[in-house]
Formats: structure tokens, sequence, C-alpha cells
């Protein structure tokens, strides 16, 4: 089998290709890269090349600058693009700051400026693979990724699955909390991608929710990612919100927190990304792969220890993280975890295959799913993949709060997903006045027309 991967060059690639090669060893014969920036293609695209032949894998990871060659012939395509770049994450998260307003990279006025820059990019490599490779499933990384698979879902013929590791990592660290052994837990999950809530969670069969409740500032010590929502009102609430939630329930620390550090994460993220990129060009001109990985893995990791800390703590930490990881030895290729959305997808492709049918949260049409969304509607919930397809499961009951979040934020997709489709600026400030974490329609017209102006033509197809 073939799998393309949009955005052959993106940060995470090397390590999401080191997963395909070692714990999906055997599912893909090739691995093309696309990837149409020169300098990530002599980085990190030469070192995810790179590492299938020192994996005792030789030509079995490609790069190439047409995404036609990419798409001919495969039977997977994994989509992880950022149009306009982490500059224009950067633009998106400071136009909302300016305005007083959460500004993330996937919710509110940032994952709405994201998406209109996207959406028309995605829909034009879509009609490409329908007619390269027509039988191709897409599994969409690509953020804002239940937005996105919303758009490939309502206005394209391909078959699409999105990924997020969110919702996996979540639950992994409540077994890990509760003591859970492997395969011993069950859990009940549902919502949108970046909405999600863990509504109960069992071991053994014995339900554990109730505990996870009391316990929950343990909970939080245990784990940044809890730390950030108030205890009572997740007991309030009866369910354990994952960690974007966090720009909902407490968008005024967020801003203060930004505001104290004096950077946002898209700008941090910007930094270790050109980091990222020095450091396996010098590698690579003193050593070889091993010594490239080893560059790459400790600005991964340094980026990866500092998740959201810039937004929950109103500092990023990186030198801390930095010090923990100059203390531990150096990142060998072999023996490198594997997890994330990496993990994710390759249980979806397992799936689809029907080399391990199995239950993984995706995004997917709702179906019946979710009683209180339409059928089309992309959610974010456990479903069932085999050879025959993705079927989501029914979804365990929301709180009502919940219910009603869910609810507007995907009024607010549904008409963002149709503006982009058809170009017409006034339903997009429309959609935007729809989102939760924006104060109606006069700031909706400000936000889109300062997006418009500082992302040029990437939006220059509005009108």
């Amino acid at each position: 089998m073939k799998l393309a991967i949009l955005g052959g060059g993106g940060a995470r690639m090397p390590a999401f290709v080191r997963s395909m090669l070692t714990a999906g060893k055997g599912t893909f014969d090739q691995i093309s890269l696309f990837e149409p920036d020169p300098v990530r293609r002599e980085t990190t695209g030469r070192l995810a090349v790179e590492l299938a032949a020192h994996l005792g894998q030789p030509g079995a990871v490609s790069m190439t600058v047409d995404p036609e060659e990419a798409f001919t012939e495969a039977d997977f395509v994994f989509s992880a693009i950022r149009v306009g770049g982490d500059r224009g994450r950067v633009i998106d998260e400071q136009v909302a700051l300016r305005h007083g307003l959460v500004g993330q990279e996937t919710t509110g006025p940032g994952g709405a400026a994201m998406a209109l820059r996207t959406v028309p990019v995605v829909l034009a490599y879509c009609e490409m693979l329908a007619r390269c490779s027509p039988g191709a499933v897409l599994i969409n990384f690509t953020n804002p990724a239940g937005l996105i698979t919303q758009t490939i879902s309502s206005h394209s013929s391909v078959r699409v699955v999105g990924v997020c590791d969110t919702p996996v990592d979540v639950l992994e660290r409540i077994g890990e909390f509760l003591g859970a052994e492997p395969g011993s837990a069950a859990y009940g999950y549902s919502g949108l991608n970046h909405l999600g809530w863990v509504t109960s969670f069992s071991v053994n069969g014995d339900e554990r929710m109730g505990e996870l409740l009391a316990r929950y500032e343990e909970l939080g010590r245990f784990d940044h990612r809890f730390e950030v929502f108030d205890p009572g009102m997740v007991r309030r609430l009866g369910a354990i919100p994952t960690e974007y939630l966090f720009y909902y329930y407490d968008p005024e620390r967020y801003i203060a927190s930004v505001a104290r550090a004096g950077t946002s994460r898209g700008q941090d993220v910007m930094r270790l990304n050109e980091e990222l990129i020095g450091a396996i060009g010098r590698s690579f001109d003193r050593g070889d792969v091993e010594d490239a990985w080893s560059a790459y893995s400790t600005v991964l990791g340094v980026r990866s220890d500092t998740y959201m800390r810039t937004d929950t703590e109103g500092a990023n930490r990186q030198e801390e993280a930095r010090s923990q990881r100059a203390e531990g030895p150096p990142a060998a290729i072999g023996t490198a975890e594997i997890g994330g959305y990496e993990g994710v997808a390759l249980d979806v492709v397992a799936g689809l295959t029907g080399r391990r049918p199995g239950e993984v949260i995706v995004n997917t049409p709702n179906g019946a799913s979710m009683s209180l969304l339409d059928a089309d509607d992309v959610v974010e919930v456990p479903s069932l993949i085999d050879g025959a397809g993705v079927q989501p499961l029914a979804s365990a009951e929301l709180p009502r709060s919940a219910r009603a979040l869910v609810m507007q934020v995907k009024e607010y997709e549904t008409a963002l997903v149709e503006a982009a489709f058809t170009g017409d600026a006034g339903l997009a400030e429309l959609a935007l006045s729809l989102h939760p974490l924006v104060p109606g329609i006069t700031a909706a017209r400000e936000l889109l027309a300062e997006y418009r102006e500082l992302h040029g033509p990437y939006l220059a197809y509005l009108h």
C-alpha cells in the first residue's frame, strides 16, 4: 500500500514517518512526502527519508514537489498542512488578542481565520486526489481538524476521517492516574474536535467517575492539563473537560497569562520550529541521521513539554524543559516512543484495512451518535472502524451546558464552512459572530477586516 503525506516537511513528520516504519511496519510499501518548501525538504523532509534506510527500509520513503505524483496510486493520504505557515498562526492569535479576545490557533477568531485560509486549499487537493486515486482515504489532522473534516465530508467526494490526539491522551492519563492496567478501562466520551468531555470512566467494570471528581485536585497535580479547570466547576459539570475547553471556561485567565508571558504559543512554536530546522541542518552538516534525529527529538520534546504552558501559566517554561531533556540520554531512533496522532492514525489504518478492527475516537459524520445534532454534522466520538468503514457508536449523554456549547459551536462551524466554500465574506462575518468567544457581529466584522488585510492573498477569494 502507498501512503501520501500532505505537509511532508512539517515539524512532526519525521516522528510520524518513524512510527509508520516501526509500529506500522509492513503496512505501507511506499510513503510519499509532498513538500513544496525547499528548506523543509532539506531538513525535516531529508530526515524522514533517511530514517527509512536507517531502519532497514531503504527507498520506502520519498520526497516530491508534485502533489499529483504523491497522490497517484495512494491508498491513504495523511493531511497536516498549515496554510500561511507559522507566521499565519501568529497573526491569527495576535489579532484576536489585540481585540481582548482569545487568540488560539483552532478556537474562536484564530481558528476561524485559519479555517478560511485552509478550506480552499484543502478542497483543491481533494479534487486532485479524487482524480488521481478515487478510492483513497484521507486522514485529516489539518487544523481546525473537525471543521476541515466537515468541509471535506460536505463538499468533496473523498472519503475522510479526522484524527486528533487530545481525547486518547486525556483518557490515557486518567487511566494512569487510577493505576488501570492496559485494556482494563472503558469510558464515555463525546463532543466536537477540541470541544469534548469524558463522561464516564470504569476500570474492570467498576465506574470511577465519582472518585475522579472527588479527587480532582489530585488529578490536576498529576497532569497540568486537568489543573487548568476549577475543581468546583468540574464537579458541578459532572464530566471531565478536555484541555481546549479551558479557552471557553476561563478566557480571562488565558488573556492575562499571555499578557504576563509577553508572547503567545504561536510565537513560541515559531521560534522552536526555526530552532528545529537549524538544529537538523547543522547536525547533517557534521554528522549523520542519528545526530539529526537526536537534535530533532530534543527540540520537538521541548515543544511537547511546554504545551499550553504560556496559555495557562504565563510562562513558556522552555528553559526548564531544556534542562530536563539535557539530563537524559540522547534520543535513539529505534527506542523512541510512539503515540499522539500517529498512534491514532495507525489505529484508523489498521481498522479500515481489516488488520485490526476496533474502537477509535475520530471525527466523522454523526449518523445517530449524538441526538442533538444532524446526521451529517461531523462530531468527535468513539467509532467502530473495520473493513466496512467508520461507524460512530451511540455516545454518552453530555451535561446540559455542554450540549448547549456543542450546538452553538456546530452552528458556527456549519456557517463558516459554507462561507469558505462560497467565498461569501458577509456569511463569514455572521459565522464568526456565532462563536461563543466572539462578542457579536460588530466585533466579527472588525476581526475579519483585519485578518483579510494581514493575510492578503490567502483571503482574497472572499467577496
